[in-house]
Formats: C-alpha cells, structure tokens, sequence
C-alpha cells in the first residue's frame, strides 16, 4: 500500500486486506453490509469473511493504491494497482465504497 491520503476506516479496510485479517477487515462493514466482487454478492458479516477466505489465498500479487477519492458525502473511489500470479498478471481493480453509520455499506469491486 502506498500513502495515499485515506480516511482511517479506508486505512483499516485495505489494512486487513492486506494482513488477510478477515474478522477485522469484515468489522469495516455494517452488519448487513454488502460486497460485490467477480459478479458475485455477498451479503453480511459472515459471507464477506467466506468470500475473503476463499479469494485470500488464490493467487499471490503485490498492490499499490494509486488513486482514492471521495464521491458525494457518502463514498469512496479507490484504484488498487496488482500484479500477480493470477491470469493476465497485472490488473488495476476499481473499488466503490458507501458508507452508513460510520462503516461500509456496499463495495463493488471491478476492473
């Protein structure tokens, strides 16, 4: 990760993604939050831990944060730069991030 200027619960979430810390990283999200990754959904706590358990440990990549800003009161945009073992070897995932009560709401993850 590198040293863009994020909102601490942003720091949190790519934190434990980062430490493949799921508990930590799913506590980012509201208790029915919702994450939208490969066409997938996954909807609370528990199936966000799964969804990460699974993904976590498929392939092995390096990432770099290369863009973070804010859209309207309530989200996030973030580009996360990988390159890996995963096919085509390099990707930039835009991540889109609302907020409720303090936490994640929803994240979609896309190319």
């Amino acid at each position: 990760m590198n040293s863009l200027l994020l909102p601490p619960l942003m720091q949190e979430y790519f934190a434990a993604a980062r430490d493949n810390d799921w508990d930590a990283l799913a506590a980012c999200f509201i208790e029915g939050g919702i994450a939208v990754d490969e066409g997938h959904t996954y909807l609370g706590r528990a199936e966000i831990i799964r969804w990460r358990e699974e993904t976590g440990s498929q392939w092995t990549y390096t990432s770099e944060l290369t863009k973070a800003e804010p859209v309207g009161a309530t989200g996030y945009h973030v580009v996360n730069h990988l390159e890996g073992d995963f096919p085509g070897g390099v990707a930039d995932l835009h991540y889109q991030f609302t907020f409720k009560e303090d936490l994640i709401y929803t994240l979609t993850i896309a190319p």
